[in-house]
């Protein structure tokens, strides 16, 4: 039998202790997470991450991620000078090979899903 799993509020969801961010381009940034669910094969991630203000790169070079903002606000800066702002309730989506930056112009809480290749 297979089940389902349900969980809090994702505001209220407890991430822990926040860690430095370790791509970020601003050297107080800090970053937490929880993994709330993983795949039996272990190619579908979801979880809650949270960090606050600055500036960080980051690549999908071994996966693809959805992101629904929880809370906060960020502008995603792409290949080719492209940016987008993005706020709560919105969804984005980084496909396998994305590679870019992230201004986290306040303290940003996201749910993500990792699908891995």
């Amino acid at each position: 039998m297979i089940d389902f799993k349900t969980f809090a509020h994702l505001a209220h969801i407890d991430l822990g202790e926040p860690q430095p961010k370790p791509t970020s381009l601003e050297a107080d940034q800090m970053e937490a997470a929880n993994t709330l669910w993983t795949s039996e094969d272990g190619k579908i991630e979801v979880g809650v991450w949270e960090c606050s203000q600055g500036r960080f790169t980051a690549r999908r070079d071994t996966n693809s991620e959805i992101c629904h903002i929880v809370s906060g606000r960020v502008t995603l800066h792409g290949p080719g000078g492209a940016a987008k702002d993005v706020g709560p309730g919105e969804l984005l989506v980084l496909p396998l090979g994305w590679e870019g930056e992230w201004t986290i112009h306040e303290k940003t809480r996201k749910l993500y899903i990792l699908h891995a290749v």
